[in-house]
């Protein structure tokens, strides 16, 4: 049986993940500490809904300890095949307010699961979770076309930005420099020590268990607020877009790195352009689910942020024979649905 450490595993795409490994066969090890709340600063009542969850499925084995303590890290892959790291601090304006804790989580937590994947004995394949920040406000130099309810990418990159594009010389946000340097260090590893490592660069991912905050998983974020009637605010003018990737799409590119990737892979994760929508847009969509208005209000822009990002997954295609499945109206569909059933536990949002 093959062996699978996740990092961040009582998060929301790291236990998605351990879910589907272990439904595949694969023996989970889930390593987390539990450490949502306090990295986002404020007090979270679900923080170990997802953490409890993964304790009913056979296959999963939890560890509760933190990632930069090598010694744990050197255990827990000293027999592992693979390790998936989606443990992080998440949140852009957190960093900003926080950026100690943030270049600590990210960057020195990323090199302690590198540092462990180098020294084992097994040489385990590193799937590393980055994220589109990376590209920074660069992605702000592509010419926009304005509509009523959106922006849209013009020219050369409308079919999306690809992997190649510039990653310096631009403001970033702590957040995204501390994603970034586990970005580099992960590909660095796989090319000087012959790690086999998967780079995901991650657009916005979304699907149910997500406990989405005002300034994390805006989707989720939306569709709680909407249906508790917690206060929403647009940051901006509301025509931010974004392309959109269903959770298990995502996990379906993992699955299919470990089958047929190549030594080193570097991959702009998210719906691509057949997949996008606007802030003005899913609130739009939210009001049908819903059947009645969705009252909001506007705060000014937020440091670095992308009018429009939009992934090329044009790469991902032709290496990995990957490309989404869901649909954001199907996508936002489920999404609803799901927090529908479980409007409990969020009733404290609207507080």
């Amino acid at each position: 049986m093959a062996r699978i450490v996740v990092t961040g595993g009582a998060g929301f795409i790291g236990s998605h993940a351990a879910e589907s490994f272990a439904a595949r066969g694969y023996s989970v090890v889930v390593v987390d500490n539990l450490s949502r709340g306090r990295l986002l600063r404020r007090e979270d009542p679900n923080a170990n809904f997802n953490w409890d969850y993964l304790g009913r499925i056979s296959n999963v084995e939890r560890i509760r300890a933190d990632i930069r303590d090598p010694g744990v890290m050197d255990l827990a892959l000293r027999d592992a095949d693979a390790v998936l790291h989606a443990a992080a601090q998440t949140a852009v304006t957190t960093s900003t307010v926080d950026p100690e804790t943030d270049f600590l989580s990210n960057a020195l937590g990323t090199f302690r699961v590198l540092e462990a994947a180098r020294l084992s004995p097994r040489r385990p394949t590193v799937l590393y979770c980055s994220t589109n920040k990376v590209y920074g406000a660069n992605v702000n130099r592509v010419p926009l076309q304005e509509a009523k309810d959106r922006y849209l990418f013009a020219g050369e990159y409308e079919r999306g930005i690809p992997e190649d594009y510039g990653i310096d010389l631009c403001e970033h946000t702590p957040y995204g420099c501390s994603k970034l340097a586990g970005d580099l260090y992960a590909q660095d590893y796989g090319h000087l020590y012959g790690l086999r490592v998967g780079v995901f660069r991650m657009s916005c991912i979304y699907g149910t268990r997500q406990f989405g905050m005002e300034d994390q998983g805006w989707v989720a974020w939306f569709v709680l607020a909407s249906i508790v009637g917690a206060p929403l605010t647009l940051f901006g003018d509301g025509r931010q877009v974004r392309d959109l990737l269903w959770v298990d799409d995502l996990i379906r590119a993992y699955e299919l790195f470990l089958e047929r990737g190549p030594q080193v892979g570097v991959y702009n994760m998210g719906g691509g352009p057949g997949n996008t929508l606007s802030l003005l847009e899913l609130l739009e969509l939210l009001r049908g689910h819903l059947g009645r208005p969705i009252r909001c209000a506007y705060g000014p822009w937020r440091p670095s942020d992308q009018k429009v990002y939009i992934s090329s997954i044009e790469k991902a295609r032709r290496e990995l024979g990957w490309e989404p499945v869901v649909s954001p109206t199907e996508g936002v569909a489920r999404l609803t649905q799901w927090a529908m059933a479980h409007r409990g536990l969020f009733s404290h949002l609207a507080a």
